[in-house]
């Protein structure tokens, strides 16, 4: 797992539903839409670029619509404005032509390819098992945008692996030589062998229209 709040710089692939919506300005095939609750979503992943979790993959649903209610849709556009400031560059506060012109977008497949920055986030699958995902978009104006853009790892990161991986080397067992029995005599009457530890199980990650998003 990678830390909860590590910013890590990502690159976003979509994978495409064959789901449109002409009138809502959702072509091309790129939303999906759920069999079983009706709600339609980007279907996408994000593989890490640089920094010491370069290559990892995560994964995560971009709300469009829900029958419950707008909360999800527009979670789903704060995103993709996010998204769109943090890999074009625009300060989020800028309401300039330039600027809106900047978020605006042909179709959901200008999303596909984008690098940004951005906030790991940690959830639980549907088994109840916890898992990597990306909720949220580190924008132009934070202290280590420029940093993560550039592809080095902000030193609360790379401070935080280090830790995690010296922890780790520190616990780990040596097998240098393999231990001697001692001789039953030696033995003090209340030893108790310790038991093996138990190994932890391994985690499998689950597979998880307006223009100038959106004003």
């Amino acid at each position: 797992m990678i830390p909860k709040s590590t910013l890590v710089k990502v690159r976003l692939s979509l994978k495409p539903g064959g789901f449109d919506a002409p009138e809502q300005g959702w072509t091309g095939g790129w939303a999906t839409q759920s069999d079983q609750t009706g709600s339609v979503y980007l279907n996408a992943e994000f593989v890490v670029l640089a920094g010491p979790y370069a290559k990892r993959k995560l994964w995560s649903l971009i709300g469009l619509y829900s029958p419950k209610g707008d909360e999800w849709s527009q979670m789903g556009r704060s995103f993709i404005r996010a998204t769109l400031n943090s890999a074009r560059g625009l300060d989020p506060r800028d309401s300039s032509d330039a600027a809106r012109q900047g978020r605006c977008i042909a179709s959901f497949g200008d999303l596909d390819g984008l690098e940004f920055a951005a906030r790991v986030d940690v959830e639980q699958d549907s088994r109840g098992d916890d898992r990597n995902t990306i909720r949220q978009a580190i924008e132009p104006g934070h202290k280590d945008y420029a940093a993560l853009m550039a592809g080095s790892a902000p030193a609360a990161t790379a401070a935080a692996h280090a830790a995690l991986r010296g922890a780790a080397t520190a616990t780990a067992p040596t097998h240098a030589h393999p231990p001697t029995a001692a001789p039953a005599w030696s033995r003090p009457a209340t030893h108790t062998p310790a038991p093996p530890a138990t190994p932890a199980a391994a985690r499998s990650p689950a597979g998880m229209g307006k223009p100038a998003w959106a004003q």
